[in-house]
């Protein structure tokens, strides 16, 4: 992803590294997360609070052995003995009330920055232009939100919380072993350099291996969405097999990225528990030289023993710890990426107003256009047309001609890279995007209707329209009928892509949906092709009504359906080569007539 100062690499579709120097790339994504998590200060101090109690109260317990042995077995002391217990039932309480507040408090913030963080992202993600969903796929991105946001929350809601106690758990015994015996505490530290240079060496290691991880699980869900949603496709052309072999392939290179992960921890974890207890077992053995020779008590002794296990526990730990946190710096990092991304389009410091009221009219001047992923060929090359307010101007031209193109930039889903684009006299550079959206509607070729109920997706066009106006326009666009016979009316729930409904009534929807949102621009992508005689002739009938005191661009795919245009563009390789009525532009046996030749010939 981009940042400020370093571009980003596209290796692959989908798979994006970032050269952002390590350590600078680490401190950013703890950064973003600990953002997010400092956004409730209440309840980290709670959570604090709660965890150095439960820290402290693990330390006391050795301290209450102490007592138990030197005070009463050693001491036979009824009294003594019975206080003993009682310190060490009170530690036990206040241990077991401060683990369940840390926990609850913990918990709540793991859920809760995991909430914003995937909030955040999503809303910048519907800021970006489709240059950056055309370069990255979205069923990646899908993944980045969902199972690396799963593993923050595993992470800040229990792995951080347990890494701090470990800490200040190793900690706190560290100093009651100087307490307890300054020389045998300080034979233990220098063991302490030898056990955290293995987990720096290996943690940097870790963390690679963690990231790749990472990536292979989000190709795995990648590829379990897209074969998913084309079952169709797959069953019909009986690719199972080669399907089942790809996802396979992907399978087996997580499960090695995973290998490669806890074969490296697992040995990071054996070094370092290795040390530790090799280090308190050569302590150990000068503390009982010191018990025989009476410059220790007994409690003293056992103290000792109890806290450096504590104390060997926690810094054990730290290293299981340590390589989850690793695995959620990866994914952190990941999230970063998505964050960090600059929107290509976006509104200027100081927009310009459109001019109201809206008028529709539309000026391409001297447009230069080559869509990133594809350089090498110019989808518009000294491109330039007006349209009148109200006029109807339908695009002709093969495919490729630079139809969809106009589109494109006609909604500022891109900038083109010479000329000038207006609404309404005003650049589309030095208007806000939305505002200038607002002002089009678009029925594109190949519906799109949301998992949702028919309702929500005839709102999409008005989302505060009211019952009455939605079916006024359901019955412009000849979609009430349908819509009526629907179990649940408007409430029903249409499935994915709206696989309740015909494509002919899919269609409807669409329109319907851009008459609710009564926009002075109408930007028809004709969907009539696909259609059976009977669906295409009140398609087209809705659409005739739609497209009344509006201006419309229309990319005609059969010339049968535009005849009756204000005017006829012809377009190929990306320029207008001829343009005029359709009775016009047949008397001169240019590219329209040969087109509409060879239309007409197979229809007939």
């Amino acid at each position: 992803m981009a940042t400020s100062d370093t571009p980003p690499t596209v290796t692959a579709p989908g798979i994006i590294t970032d050269k952002t120097p390590e350590s600078r790339k680490r401190l950013g994504d703890l950064a973003m997360v600990w953002r997010h998590a400092a956004s409730y200060p209440g309840r980290i101090a709670i959570a604090g609070i709660a965890l150095l109690t439960t820290s402290a109260a693990t330390i006391g317990i050795p301290y209450g052995f102490k007592r138990v042995i030197d005070r009463g077995f050693v001491g036979g002391a009824n009294t003594s003995f019975a206080s003993s217990f009682h310190y060490l039932l009170m530690i036990v309480i206040v241990l077991a009330v401060a683990t369940a507040i840390r926990f609850y408090f913990v918990s709540w913030l793991g859920e809760r920055v995991v909430a914003d963080i995937r909030t955040e992202v999503q809303r910048h993600l519907l800021r970006l232009s489709p240059r950056f969903f055309e370069e990255n796929r979205p069923s990646e991105i899908a993944s980045r939100l969902t199972s690396d946001t799963a593993l923050i929350e595993m992470i800040v809601g229990s792995t951080v919380s347990i890494a701090l106690r470990n800490v200040f758990t190793g900690i706190g015994g560290l100093i009651y072993l100087f307490v307890i015996s300054p020389k045998l505490a300080g034979m233990l530290m220098i063991g302490i350099p030898v056990i955290i240079l293995p987990m720096t060496l290996l943690g940097k290691r870790v963390r690679g291996y963690s990231r790749t991880s990472q990536d292979r699980v989000a190709e795995v869900g990648s590829i379990t969405t897209e074969v998913l949603g084309a079952m169709r496709i797959v069953q019909a052309f009986g690719q199972e097999p080669r399907e089942a072999a790809r996802f396979g392939v992907a399978v087996e290179a997580t499960f090695a990225a995973a290998r490669k992960r806890n074969a490296l921890r697992a040995i990071m974890t054996a070094i370092v528990i290795g040390l530790v207890f090799g280090s308190i077992t050569l302590v150990l053995w000068e503390g009982a030289v010191d018990v025989a020779a009476g410059r220790l008590s007994g409690g003293a002794i056992a103290a000792f023993v109890l806290t450096g296990g504590i104390v060997a526990g926690a810094f054990g730990a730290l290293t299981e710890v340590y390589g989850d946190l690793l695995r959620g710096a990866g994914a952190a990092s990941r999230l970063s990426e998505l964050a960090r991304e600059v929107p290509e389009i976006a509104a200027p410091a100081r927009p310009v107003p459109l001019p109201t009221p809206a008028r529709g009219a539309i000026r391409f001047e001297d447009v230069h256009f080559r869509y990133p992923t594809r350089p090498e060929v110019a989808a518009l090359d000294s491109f330039s047309l007006d349209v009148a307010p109200g006029e109807t101007v339908a695009l002709v031209g093969p495919s490729g001609a630079g139809k969809s193109t106009i589109f494109q930039l006609a909604e500022r889903f891109y900038d083109p890279e010479g000329g000038r684009i207006s609404v309404d006299g005003v650049a589309l550079t030095d208007a806000d995007p939305a505002d200038l959206r607002a002002r089009i509607a678009m029925v594109p070729q190949e519906t799109v209707i949301f998992a949702a109920s028919a309702r929500d997706n005839l709102r999409y066009g008005r989302w505060d329209a009211t019952d009455d106006e939605l079916w006024a326009t359901a019955e412009a666009a000849n979609a009430a009928a349908f819509l009526r016979r629907l179990p649940d009316g408007l409430d029903t729930y249409l499935g994915e892509g709206g696989a309740r409904l015909s494509g002919g009534q899919r269609q409807r929807l669409t329109i319907a949906r851009a008459l609710l949102r009564d926009a002075p621009i109408l930007l028809l992508d004709e969907a009539t092709s696909a259609l059976d005689a009977e669906s295409e002739r009140l398609v087209q009938q809705a659409l005739e009504r739609l497209m009344e005191h509006r201006t419309t661009l229309v990319i005609a795919h059969r010339l049968a359906t535009v005849r009756a245009a204000s005017r006829i563009v012809v377009m190929d390789e990306g320029r207008i080569v001829e343009q005029g009525t359709h009775a016009t532009l047949m008397t001169r046996s240019g590219l329209y007539a040969r087109l509409a030749s060879l239309q007409f010939n197979e229809a007939a």
